[in-house]
């Protein structure tokens, strides 16, 4: 018998590249930034909380990089979001502490469970920090209290487009985003979540500011561009949450 790797390499195949697992921005001196390293963030949601305080004081003292919000939507709903450049942090310290009290003794909601790593479309000034920091000082920023968190997957016509109709159609919706950013009335998290959602979503979306209604006029506000209009086929669950208690911002 033939070994895999003593198989006679078909022509088609000598043709395809290796896989590139390298993130990639804008050029400094004339070189493309490259970093192999992303953040994950998780999304975790639980409802029979009567007392939110020793929850709060549990995510305190596990000293992960937190934040925890109540429910809007759920009068006995916490959810908290984690974050770690290691994805096996949500198989360990993580899931230790969502298996002790007083996380034991709630009732996890996995229909808002929503994971997602960073991601770069190749314009970014500053690869390292868009992928690794910036996403962490928008979730734990003191002035963010408020946040929206949903999925989202795109038809598959999408993918059929060219890359240039495709980057079109991207400015559009980003050039809103910034506008709200520039303005300070709410902030984006994007990530990828291709093979990591339970439902094949594409992407998980975090908007955050301390006015709830600017999250919502944002989203709204959204819904009118190409992408969403023609492009969307399906958005949410939503998760809507108060922030209680934070890790402190990166220094």
């Amino acid at each position: 018998m033939t070994a895999p790797q003593d198989r006679p390499t078909a022509p088609h195949e000598r043709q395809l590249p290796p896989p590139d697992l390298f993130e990639t921005g804008a050029p400094v001196r004339g070189e493309p930034q490259r970093l192999d390293a992303r953040l994950f963030m998780q999304l975790q949601v639980f409802t029979g909380c009567r007392d939110p305080a020793p929850v709060a004081q549990a995510a305190r003292e596990s000293g992960l990089e937190t934040v925890l919000y109540l429910n809007v939507n759920d009068p006995r709903g916490v959810g908290i979001l984690m974050m770690s450049e290691s994805p096996d942090l949500f198989t360990g310290e993580a899931r230790r502490l969502l298996t002790r009290e007083p996380f034991a003794s709630l009732t996890p909601l996995s229909d808002l469970t929503m994971m997602g790593r960073t991601y770069a479309a190749g314009r970014e000034e500053n690869l390292e920090d868009w992928l690794l920091r910036r996403p962490k000082r928008t979730a734990l920023n003191p002035q963010n209290t408020w946040a929206v968190w949903y999925p989202l997957r795109r038809i598959g016509a999408f993918n059929r487009l060219s890359r240039d109709e495709q980057g079109k159609i991207m400015l559009e919706h980003a050039m809103i985003g910034r506008a709200y950013g520039k303005a300070g009335q709410a902030f984006d998290i994007r990530l990828e979540c291709h093979g990591l959602d339970r439902d094949d979503n594409e992407f998980v979306l975090g908007i955050v500011g301390a006015k709830l209604h600017a999250l919502s006029k944002l989203i709204k506000d959204m819904r009118r561009t190409r992408q969403t209009a023609e492009f969307m086929e399906k958005m949410g669950p939503f998760f809507v949450g108060r922030v209680l208690w934070q890790s402190p911002p990166p220094t």
